[in-house]
């Protein structure tokens, strides 16, 4: 009766390590797909935002906001962005549309007063530069933490 009351109980605990671990992985496993589908939806997003605002910013260097539904797409992708971002990536993002419609409200620069801009900047012009470094950081834990 215990020889077979200890097999009865051996085959339980080996049957419930089984299932216990396959649970755990299955959840890791879960965990793990979850957080790389949010870190390439959140690349995607970043990467429209930056194609969109670097449109914008050179539109606005030589234009003034005629149509302030040009800037619908933008303000559509920020509040995107403001729905699963870091703090530190939707600063920079409003800092970006800031300078762009601040920008807009400037006068016009000429080819010759754009050249001088980036010559003296010595390349360091670049008003997309913190925004896609913040995500950069901000992907990164997102990695790190997987």
């Amino acid at each position: 009766m215990v020889s077979a009351l200890a097999a009865v109980f051996g085959s339980l605990t080996g049957g419930f390590a089984t299932v216990a671990t396959t649970w755990i992985t299955q959840k890791t496993h879960s965990k793990h797909e979850l957080m790389r589908a949010e870190i390439s939806k959140r690349e995607t997003l970043y990467g429209e935002f930056i194609g969109e605002c670097s449109r914008l910013f050179m539109d606005s260097l030589v234009h003034t906001l005629e149509k302030p539904e040009a800037m619908l797409p933008v303000y559509a992708l920020l509040n995107r962005i403001r729905v699963s971002a870091s703090n530190a990536v939707l600063a920079e993002a409003e800092k970006i549309l800031l300078r762009i419609m601040e920008q807009y409200f400037s006068p016009n620069l000429s080819l010759e007063e754009l050249r001088v801009l980036v010559v003296e900047s010595g390349g360091k012009t670049d008003p997309l530069k913190p925004f896609g470094e913040a995500c950069r950081v901000e992907l990164k834990s997102m990695q790190t933490a997987m």
